[in-house]
Order: C-alpha cells, then sequence, then structure tokens
C-alpha cells in the first residue's frame, strides 16, 4: 500500500523524500520536508502548482498556524484565562519554542517552518481544502510532562529554560538533524534524542494523530497533498496504511491528559506533617511551642514565596497576594500562590498591544523577559510558586528538627 521510492514525476518535489498511500479511494501523497530548507518550499509551491490536488493538509497545529500565517493573532491572548485555565506552563513552552525558531531564522536567513506556511497560504489562495493535522502543542507538552519523573521533568525544564536565553549558533549538527527530523524534537534539544517516553509523545503519537487526522477527513478529496517534516514520513505512512482503529478512536486516546488525583501523595503527607506536627507542639510542648512551629510555617512560606515573586520583578501588591496564599496552599490543592500573584500582576501591570508584538524579540534575552509585560507573567508565576514550594519544604524540615530536638 505504500512506495518509499519517489514517483516518476520527482522533479516537481525538488527532490525532497516522498511517500504515497493509497487507502478507501484516497491517494495520499506525503511530501517530506526540512523545515530550514528554501528547496522545501519549492517542492511544496511546485506540488500545488502542478493542480494535482484537491486537498493540502500541513503538519500544524490552529495555534502555530496562526502564529505563521496572522501573527498579530497572539495580541488577542486572554493572559487571566490562560492562569486560570493552568496553561501558563504549555505557554512558556511555546515561547521557548518561538525563540528557538528566531535563532534558526536569524543564522540561517529563512523561517523555521516557511514551508508550511507556504503550504497553508498557497492552498487557501488556490481555493482547496486546507487541514491542520497536528496535535495541540500545549496538550503534547502536558502529555510528556506526564510520562516523566520529577528528575526527568526538571532535566527537560531546565533544557528548554537554557535554551531560551542561549546566544551561541545553533550547531551544524543540530541544524542536520533538523532537516531530517521534527521541530518540536529539535526545540528540546538533547534531552528528547536520550529520553524514549520523550521520543514517544514528541513523534511516534504524533505520527499516529496525523495519520488518523488524515483519514477522518470529509471533504469528499480523492488526492491529498500532506505536508510533514521528514521526520514524520516513516512512522505516518504505516500508520496512515495499516492502522486498523478508527480515526476518532486514535484522536481521542492521544488528546487524554491524566487528571491528578484530588489530592496528591505529597499533598497529603505535607498536611499531615505540618498539621499534625504543630497540634502536636500544641499539647505536648504547650502554647509556646505549638506558636513557634505554626509561625516557622508561615515565616518560611510567605518569605520565600515572596523573595521567588521578588526575583521575578513582580509588583508589591503582587507579591503581596503569592505570599499572603502561601501559607494556605497545602488545604487549596490546584490554586498555586503563583496564579494568585500572576493574576495581581495582569490587571496591575496590563499588557499592552506593543508588548505583544514585541514577544518574538524580547522572549531572545533573559532583559527582554522581565522587560516584556507579557513574559514578565510568566516569570511571576514560575518564580511565585518555586518560592513556595522551596518554603514548604524548608518550613517542614525546621518544624520536623523542633519536634525532634
Amino acid at each position: 500500500m505504500t512506495d518509499s521510492s519517489l514517483p516518476a514525476s520527482a522533479a516537481e518535489y525538488a527532490n525532497q523524500p516522498v511517500i504515497e498511500v493509497q487507502r478507501d479511494g484516497v491517494h495520499y501523497t506525503l511530501l517530506g520536508t526540512a523545515h530550514v530548507s528554501k528547496a522545501s518550499i519549492d517542492a511544496v509551491n511546485a506540488a500545488i502548482d502542478s493542480g494535482r490536488f484537491d486537498a493540502v493538509a500541513v503538519e500544524l497545529d490552529e495555534q502555530r498556524h496562526k502564529a505563521l500565517t496572522h501573527p498579530d493573532a497572539l495580541a488577542q491572548l486572554d493572559l487571566v484565562k490562560v492562569i486560570r485555565d493552568k496553561k501558563v506552563a504549555p505557554f512558556a513552552a511555546n515561547l521557548a519554542l518561538a525563540a528557538y525558531q528566531r535563532r534558526l531564522a536569524e543564522q540561517l536567513g529563512i523561517e523555521p517552518g516557511a514551508e508550511l506556511k507556504a503550504a497553508a497560504t498557497e492552498a487557501s489562495a488556490r481555493g482547496l481544502s486546507l487541514q491542520l493535522i497536528d496535535r495541540d502543542v500545549g496538550i503534547t507538552f502536558r502529555r510528556i510532562l506526564q510520562g516523566l519523573g520529577f528528575w526527568d521533568r526538571a532535566k527537560l525544564i531546565g533544557s528548554v529554560g537554557g535554551g531560551l536565553f542561549a546566544r551561541d549558533e545553533v550547531s551544524e549538527a543540530d541544524i542536520e538533524r533538523l532537516k531530517e527530523g521534527d521541530m518540536l524534537e529539535s526545540s528540546f534539544g538533547d534531552f528528547a534524542r536520550d529520553t524514549p517516553t520523550l521520543f514517544a509523545s514528541l513523534i511516534d503519537e504524533r505520527d499516529q494523530y496525523m495519520a488518523a487526522k488524515l483519514r477522518e477527513r470529509s471533504d469528499g478529496a480523492k488526492q491529498v497533498l500532506a505536508v510533514v517534516g521528514a521526520g514524520h514520513l516513516k512512522g505516518m505512512s504505516r500508520y496512515l496504511a495499516d492502522d486498523q482503529r478508527t480515526p476518532q478512536a486514535v484522536v481521542d486516546a492521544l488528546v487524554q491528559i491524566k487528571q491528578k488525583r484530588n489530592i496528591p501523595w505529597i499533598t497529603l503527607t505535607l498536611m499531615t506533617l505540618i498539621i499534625g506536627g504543630i497540634a502536636w507542639g500544641y499539647y505536648h510542648g504547650g502554647r509556646d511551642l505549638g506558636r513557634d512551629l505554626l509561625l516557622q510555617w508561615v515565616a518560611w512560606t510567605c518569605g520565600l514565596t515572596a523573595i521567588g515573586a521578588l526575583l521575578a520583578g513582580a509588583n508589591p501588591l503582587s507579591l503581596l497576594a503569592g505570599a499572603v496564599a502561601a501559607p494556605f496552599k497545602p488545604f487549596r490543592p490546584g490554586l498555586p500562590s503563583g496564579m494568585f500573584s500572576a493574576l495581581a500582576e495582569v490587571r496591575l501591570r496590563k499588557p499592552a498591544y506593543p508588548d505583544f508584538l514585541a514577544l518574538r524579540d524580547d522572549t531572545q534575552t533573559l532583559r527582554g523577559w522581565y522587560r516584556n509585560k507579557v513574559t514578565r507573567v510568566v516569570l511571576v508565576f514560575m518564580l511565585t510558586n518555586l518560592g513556595t514550594i522551596a518554603g514548604e519544604w524548608m518550613a517542614g524540615a525546621r518544624i520536623l528538627g523542633k519536634l525532634l530536638h
């Protein structure tokens, strides 16, 4: 059902890799591209100009499509909704990806993903049906995190965070891997290649997802051109030809996010330690010991939360909001102190239209992250939460030490 060789009209694809699949009366042409190659743009334009296709699919989700074709769309983002919906981490990951792409563009003189933009733009101009087949980046990022342990999560966040502010050029080896692989995989650096769980979420799951999205189209198209990164060709063609699951079943399975338990064990343990320790202190050590333990908890959680917010450059009232909320975190699971600080920051220093327009430049440097009011909110959310976590563990250790003394 598949043919991994180039078709007879290989010239029209500028010698880019192509796999053709016939299934259920539809002929799929999977055009493998390099996200940093002028030849790939030429191949896309030539394929669409050939008039052979009545539909075009691209390796984009709705958000990335808007970012490529409507750069101003980001200015319509509702930051308050992002914070309340607990999507700050995926939003930060998108900013990291954008920063990495900007570095590549400056170094290579071509915007990463330009061939995907060309495919979407040309298809719309010709009145062809356009399908966005990639999974939402936020879902991919969340599925990655849920499959990693604590230390791997820390390494991943460090890898992405380090890439945000790196000013050195992207290495030749990385560029060559990008030509043969995937933009998201490359943006996570060596960590992606060394972590099988991460690779599965970044590549294999998306191969399955994109193949299923191709199969579920209902516009009656018979000749479909799918423009995807070359690293997806082999997996996508296999799933497109042989997967016997219904497309909807595949899509539903691959967008599910495991819901955390209402009371995670670590939170339950912390609550038991704090409440039990303070109660034991009052009962056995008297009012003075009990009050001392309670003050230890409040001082450490408030103090380190405030330091985290201060390091993020938060408004004093935003700092206060996080610090006041911090001691109560064990009693309100799912509502981190950083959420209160970030919501206050958005209202006190509301990002303006120019802040959104400047994101592409400001995410390139640490100074830019502090200067831009949008990224400042992200910093306030993250560093305030880190301060609270540090304060909880320090307070827990101090309380335990007092009780054992």
